[in-house]
């Protein structure tokens, strides 16, 4: 299966932010991807006042979103905002296009290194796949990325992948952080994991200011085995990989983390 990740900088302006998708999308489509992933926060960057710009999923954003996934004939996974209660927000993955109409709502909320996304986020409590031409994949947000028990969860729905968007924060070995988590949640759940987040904003010539995570770049394709196979640096870029869904039974036939697990110890 071919997957684009696309690695940008979306700023406060959602109008603005979607001609963006709509660009990025018609990129991956004319490079032959069945799929094309965005950052957490393609709506509004982190740091705009989130409940001014949120929206319903029946709502004007959502719904230029499909058309630009109907238009371009693959799949949109993007991050948005959708209204929650006591003028909170719930932090949202759109996943839509050919057969495919879905939505994540972040689970596990980045209250850490200073920045407290509960205070204006409502948390998710459901975990959520998606099925693109006979292939299953699971759903995360960032911050999910420290959990493995999600990546395992969409293991044993039958995912071979899970799509990782983020808004990664920025700070002294959070690159590493970001390098060794993603990894290791290929490993964990011996799936492919396809991890795009916001390109570093001052790559991009923009200066940003406060705690908000606005990304740092280096979105990458890691196969089930927890090795890179495809990688960007900083800037804004577009990453088209081809994942081999085989792989997948392969790797697990020969490190069989999910068999031999013991849930029954850990109650």
């Amino acid at each position: 299966m071919r997957i684009a990740l696309s690695q940008l900088t979306t700023g406060s302006d959602p109008e603005k932010n979607l001609r963006l998708v709509a660009e990025w999308t018609s990129r991956a489509a004319g490079a032959g991807a069945r799929i094309v992933v965005f950052p957490e926060a393609s709506m509004a960057c982190f740091g705009t006042p989130l409940a001014d710009v949120a929206e319903p999923l029946d709502g004007p954003w959502a719904d230029a979103v499909r058309d630009i996934a109907e238009a371009a004939g693959i799949v949109v996974v993007a991050g948005m905002f959708t209204p929650a209660s006591g003028g909170r927000v719930t932090n949202t993955l759109l996943a839509t296009g050919p057969g495919v109409e879905a939505a994540y709502d972040k689970i596990h909320l980045y209250d850490a290194f200073g920045y407290s996304e509960s205070q204006t986020v409502a948390a998710g409590s459901r975990i959520v796949t998606i099925d693109v031409d006979g292939v299953r994949l699971g759903l995360a947000t960032c911050y999910d990325v420290r959990f493995p028990e999600l990546f395992r969860a969409h293991a044993d729905a039958g995912a071979v992948g899970t799509l990782l968007s983020a808004s990664w924060g920025a700070g002294s070995g959070k690159l590493d952080q970001w390098d060794l988590l993603v990894r290791a949640r290929a490993l964990d759940a011996t799936v492919w994991i396809a991890a795009v987040d916001q390109a570093d904003p001052a790559a991009a010539g923009v200066v940003v200011g406060g705690t908000a995570p606005t990304g740092i770049g280096h979105s990458r394709v890691v196969g089930p085995d927890g090795t890179v196979r495809h990688r960007l640096d900083a800037e804004p870029g577009l990453l088209v990989a081809d994942m081999d869904v085989a792989e997948v039974a392969a790797v697990r036939e020969k490190t069989s983390v999910l068999a031999n697990r013991r849930p029954e110890l850990l109650r």
